[in-house]
């Protein structure tokens, strides 16, 4: 039974010997039945109670679809291979018109995004499209007359040239004086970022699309991935009182300490906000979640985990360079954490990778061990939410498996992008069809505009899925019942229950578990959906950090074992036609779950995770459109997912 008509025959059994009252009076008069309005309204009646249960609603009901991390030909790198898209051509992309990608080919999305932050890199912004130019300023110097005559040069010595660039700015060698008018200060740099403010405020369109206003703060050590996206609130008249923070000394820093600094004093010159993500870590060789020192060899102390915590309310966990959830080999037991795993070494390669950096790089890791930091030091640094971005460098937010361009303009579709290496160097390799066709972030908000949609950010009332829209809500609290989840409006019983995803459960005085209401509908031109997981993490009274992965709901015609394990949903994909069927799986799933283990002195967080039926990778599309082999170990199917933010429970 639904809601709505749940309350239609409430009120109708309450009203009844009024309405049978006015008809008898009504008939005797006129000979037929006239109901006539009461004196008293409704709201007389039945104080605290419309009728309409759409009506004073004030929680968060449409969903909104965005990137949080793409890159233009602004961006050194995205420059470098190829990028020649500007700021307004990754608008128009993302609003759904067509455009010409840089290889020549026309792209569009096969669905509008409602929301986009361009997150050009704030060191070198606009370097690349001048030293392209030959511009006497820049290439009197040695180093960049030599990736000048590289480029120029065209094939192995272009991308020779663009691999140095990358690797002196990734190691710190780049000359200060070169680079001084593409920093802060630099009247060409204040240029280009009034460029970037100014675009923004053209496309953005309240309630229609938004764009917001942002950067990414290019912090390197050695190769190792500390970058940050940088979202401002609001507009031009605010944000166009800074410029992006970069790590260039004697202005610049590659501390987020130092970034976090930058914010603080952005909101205290402007009153406006600002809030940052963390790019995913699995690049980062270990030092993304520190845990006892950062990177410097500075210990962790309440500074360091109150200001993360301020100013990082979101983690991209999935992207085009791997997927960021969790390990294999730090989730033995969980049988889908090898998912787009990319673990061969740092941002440049320059450095292997080792099993010993792997739970400072994770999601998951970085959650249990959040709940570690908060004992010892009094707040939980790592309480994110979780989302998905593509970090495309082409200026196109592709992540559809079947339209899918690309890391950068030099693996954009072409019968040759999978079978040569992305990037390979002594201490590792990316294959070309390794990338991954990934992803963007959900937000629950009440309207499209930078306000409602920042906000949400903020209170971590978001999900990141791989590329695919499926619909998620997760809610805890201490009552949900099936008869909740069954209204068919399970969102008014989950505000009014509980908290939504992002949300702290607070100590329930009466006892009992803490019970999870998660519903998820697949994307409506996507596939079936296989399952819904709720993934725990805890803390025992020994200091020791635990998991654990329940199947929570799941499509028809399978039982858990004797052991609890699910079966396999099954596999329809036919890899020659580039094909899947909706012949299994389910269209919705949801459930209301209780926590089967949980002990209240031990501090838990719990997310959603919701896996669809297996369907192409896009390598897939790329040999039945080109006629070509997919090359040996190329993963040819996979099963995209979301990831709610966590709900978390402290004592």
């Amino acid at each position: 039974m639904s809601l709505g008509f749940r309350l239609s025959a409430l009120l109708w059994r309450r009203q009844a010997p009024l309405l049978c009252a006015m008809l008898l009076v009504s008939s005797a008069a006129t000979g037929f039945a006239q109901i006539r309005p009461s004196k008293e309204s409704l709201s007389d009646l039945y104080p605290g109670r419309a009728y309409s249960p759409y009506a004073e609603r004030g929680f968060p009901d449409r969903v909104f679809w965005g990137d949080t991390h793409l890159h233009t030909g602004l961006s050194m790198d995205a420059g470098l291979f190829g990028a020649r898209l500007g700021l307004d051509e990754a608008y128009r992309f993302a609003r759904g018109e067509q455009v010409m990608a840089s290889s020549g080919q026309p792209a569009r999305l096969g669905r509008p995004l409602d929301w986009l932050v361009i997150a050009d890199h704030s060191d070198g912004m606009g370097f690349f499209n001048d030293l392209a130019a030959g511009k006497p300023g820049i290439i009197k110097y040695d180093q960049a007359k030599r990736w000048y005559d590289g480029l120029q040069a065209g094939g192995e010595g272009s991308s020779a040239a663009a691999l140095d660039l990358i690797a002196t700015f990734s190691q710190g060698k780049i000359d200060p004086e070169m680079m001084a008018e593409y920093s802060p200060g630099g009247k060409t740099y204040e240029s280009i970022w009034e460029k970037v403010i100014d675009a923004a405020e053209r496309f953005n369109d309240p309630g229609r699309f938004t764009a917001f206003i942002g950067f990414e703060w290019t912090s390197l050590v050695t190769g190792n991935n500390l970058h940050r996206n940088v979202i401002f609130r609001e507009g031009a008249a605010k944000a166009g009182q800074v410029v992006p923070y970069t790590t260039q000394a004697p202005v610049g820093s590659t501390d987020p300490l130092d970034l976090y600094e930058y914010l603080e004093n952005y909101e205290a010159k402007t009153g406006g906000s600002a809030l940052a993500l963390a790019h995913n870590g699995n690049l980062s060789n270990g030092i993304m979640f520190p845990v006892d020192a950062q990177y410097t060899g500075r210990k962790l102390d309440a500074k360091y985990v109150e200001s993360r915590a301020r100013w990082e309310p979101m983690y991209e966990v999935t992207q085009i360079k791997g997927d960021g959830e969790a390990h294999p080999f730090l989730s033995p037991d969980d049988a889908f954490a090898d998912y787009e795993t990319w673990d061969a070494g740092n941002l440049d390669l320059s450095e292997a990778k080792t099993n010993d950096m792997l739970q400072y790089e994770y999601a998951r890791e970085a959650l249990k061990n959040g709940l570690l930091l908060e004992r010892r030091l009094g707040t939980n640094p790592y309480k994110f939410g979780l989302i998905g971005s593509t970090d495309s460098h082409t200026g196109l937010s592709t992540a559809e498996e079947d339209n899918f361009f690309g890391k950068a303009t030099n693996v954009e579709p072409s019968p040759k992008r999978m079978h040569h290496p992305f990037t390979k160097t002594e201490n590792g390799v990316f294959e070309g069809y390794e990338l991954a066709a990934s992803g963007y972030t959900a937000v629950w908000a009440q309207e499209n505009t930078r306000e409602a949609i920042w906000d949400a950010m903020e209170r971590k009332e978001v999900y990141g899925t791989t590329g695919p829209r499926i619909l998620v809500r997760f809610f805890g609290g201490w009552d949900y019942t099936a008869e909740d989840i069954n209204s068919r409006q399970p969102a008014f019983r989950g505000y009014e229950k509980g908290v939504p995803m992002g949300g702290d459960l607070r100590p329930h005085d009466v006892g009992g578990a803490p019970t999870f209401m998660v519903y998820a509908l697949r994307d409506v031109i996507g596939a079936n959906l296989d399952r819904i997981q709720i993934i725990k993490g805890w803390l025992d009274a020994d200091g020791k950090t635990h998991e654990r992965v329940y199947d929570v709901a799941w499509s028809a015609g399978r039982e858990p074992d004797a052991h609890g394990v699910l079966p396999p949903v099954g596999n329809t994909v036919d890899i020659a036609a580039a094909n899947w069927s909706n012949t299994i799986g389910a269209s919705e799933l949801g459930t209301v779950w209780t926590d089967p283990d949980f002990d209240p002195a031990q501090s838990a967080f719990y997310y959603a995770r919701v896996l669809e039926i297996p369907t192409p990778r896009w390598v897939v599309y790329d040999a039945f459109r080109y006629g070509i082999d997919i090359p040996e170990g190329a993963e040819t199917t996979h099963q995209e997912r979301a990831y709610t933010a966590p709900i978390w429970y402290t004592p």
